[in-house]
């Protein structure tokens, strides 16, 4: 018989045991960033097309929205601890595949590889910060997480400039080889195995019946519109400060405020809702409006504007994430929790593309500013849906309110 870990007993893991997972949603976020943030150096010389810097920026969501929840799926069959080291290890050997190819037309590749290993730690990480963190401590655990995965948006772009300017790609490959590497080693010493646990056979209707349920949904698309909200903030707040005459310095510290916001927030955000002072709902729609009124700050004049929307987007987005998964962890039975957390990621990465997608089209037809008024009321239009009452017996956890 084997013997019971914090997971399995209910007590939480210890600050240790969770560090390394943590670092692991850093790895991936900085692993997007660092890489997409530096792809415009990619068009010059043989690399002209625009088409092919698209891609590049598609092609690692588009990997992680297709695996996500195969993986998740995984976790929950053979345990969520190996999908988490042998997806960091990968994530460790596509880097260095692309360091000793040493050619830049490998880029693409890579790019889908890494992709393709994040969709497996990922959810995995969720997973087992949900399983070895106690049960009224959830909110505390997912805001930590998330304020790591903010500080790897944060310092991605910053540090990835850095590399690439010291040593091109090749160092900036290096450098997330070793972190991956340094990580899964991290976790191997520190993570405890969490056993997967006896699961009732599920049915393709018994899927679709909990994945169109108020617990997953609600939870789910709030998440999506909060990222869509970070992507739209990350991609067009720029943009409207170069119209305004504001130099590259001034408008990338505005986005750095955006996502340092994002992360400071989320650990205080997941207190209050452990301690009963913010509910799900509520929290859900708050985070939400939020980001609604950063969008709609726009219209603000200067460097004001931009400022006070990257703050309110950025605040917005941290109260939702933490409130987000922790909803999520609560409505779900343990033993489908990296299905529940791999399906819940792929809303995220589409609300990642759909976002910038609708307020580009809608600038196309109009101008930008309008474009981010409008969106700014889909998201409002988000927040009044977070509001709805539960249906249903089981659908209601103790912080949904």
């Amino acid at each position: 018989m084997s013997t019971p870990n914090s997971a399995d007993t209910g007590l939480g893991g210890t600050r240790t045991q969770l560090l390394p997972l943590y670092a692991a949603g850093f790895v991936t976020a900085f692993g997007a960033h660092s890489i997409a943030a530096t792809l415009g150096g990619y068009t010059d010389g043989p690399h002209t097309s625009l088409l092919t810097l698209g891609l590049l920026l598609a092609i690692y969501d588009g990997a992680e929205v297709i695996l996500k929840p195969v993986f998740g799926s995984l976790a929950d069959r053979i345990g969520a601890r190996p999908v988490l080291l042998g997806g960091l290890l990968a994530f460790a050997a596509a880097s260095a595949a692309f360091v000793i190819a040493g050619d830049p037309a490998w880029l693409g590749v890579t790019r889908f590889a890494q992709g393709a290993a994040a969709a497996a730690f990922s959810p995995a990480a969720g997973v087992l910060v949900s399983r070895l963190t106690a049960p009224g401590q959830q909110g505390r655990g997912f805001g930590r997480y998330g304020a790591w995965k903010g500080l790897g948006y944060t310092l991605g772009p910053v540090l990835g400039g850095v590399l690439i300017t010291w040593g091109g790609y090749t160092l900036l490959f290096a450098a997330l080889a070793t972190l991956g590497t340094a990580v899964a080693a991290w976790a191997l010493l520190m993570v405890p195995g969490v056993a997967p646990l006896p699961r009732v056979r599920q049915t393709v209707l018994d899927l679709g019946r909990r994945l169109s349920s108020p617990g997953f949904l609600r939870p789910t698309l709030a998440l999506a519109a909060a990222t869509a909200a970070l992507s739209v903030g990350v991609g067009f707040l720029p943009v409207i400060g170069a119209s305004r005459g504001l130099s590259p310095l001034l408008t990338g510290a505005v986005v750095s405020v955006l996502a340092a916001a994002t992360a400071v927030v989320q650990p205080g955000v997941g207190r209050a809702r452990d301690d009963g002072r913010i509910g799900d709902r509520t929290g859900l729609s708050t985070g939400l409006l939020l980001a609604a009124a950063g969008c709609a700050a726009v219209v603000i004049p200067g460097i004001m504007g931009l400022a006070s929307a990257a703050v309110l987007i950025g605040i917005g987005v941290g109260v939702v994430t933490p409130i987000g998964f922790a909803s999520l962890a609560a409505s779900t039975p343990a033993e489908r929790l990296g299905q529940t957390m791999g399906s819940a990621e792929v809303g995220r990465e589409l609300g990642d593309a759909g976002g910038p997608l609708l307020v580009g089209a809608l600038a196309a037809a109009a101008t930008l500013t309008p474009a981010l008024l409008v969106f700014a009321t889909v998201l409002a239009a988000t927040a009044a849906l977070s509001t709805a009452p539960t249906a249903g017996r089981h659908a209601q956890t103790s912080n949904d309110t």
